[in-house]
């Protein structure tokens, strides 16, 4: 029962651990990303895009790398 309940704590910091860095990743492009385009118009079209790539992206690539 400890093994399983140690495994558990291991699996579960380790997707937090993942999930912070991806995040802090995510930030880093965003920033880089708003210093390159100017226009107001284009930074919402684009973010809206980007958003819809990552609703349907993100589950798809997590399920095909079973994580």
């Amino acid at each position: 029962m400890a093994n399983f309940l140690g495994e558990l704590l291991i699996q579960m910091l380790g997707s937090a651990v993942r999930s912070f860095l991806e995040q802090e990743i995510l930030v880093k492009f965003g920033t880089w990303l708003d210093t390159k385009i100017q226009k107001r118009t284009l930074k919402i079209v684009l973010g809206l895009l980007l958003g819809v790539v990552a609703y349907f992206l993100i589950p798809i690539m997590l399920g095909l790398l079973s994580l």
